[in-house]
């Protein structure tokens, strides 16, 4: 199982050498952006289940070009 975890920097070090400390646990700290960039894509994923489930309106990728 993965887990991505949100924590403060103050508690953050503390929490990692817990964790580290479990011999069943791997960690990988994650930069900031790297983790920006995964926040984007699970957005766009849960619009995407939301457009076709029909809960949200897509729009073309033409007007979306356009735009550009």
């Amino acid at each position: 199982m993965k887990v991505l975890l949100d924590i403060k920097d103050a508690n953050a070090l503390h929490l990692m050498e817990v964790l580290k400390s479990l011999p069943y646990v791997k960690t990988q700290q994650l930069t900031d952006e790297k983790a920006e960039l995964l926040s984007d894509i699970r957005e766009a994923v849960e619009n995407l289940k939301l457009v076709r489930s029909g809960k949200m309106k897509a729009r073309p990728a033409k007007d979306l070009l356009n735009e550009l």
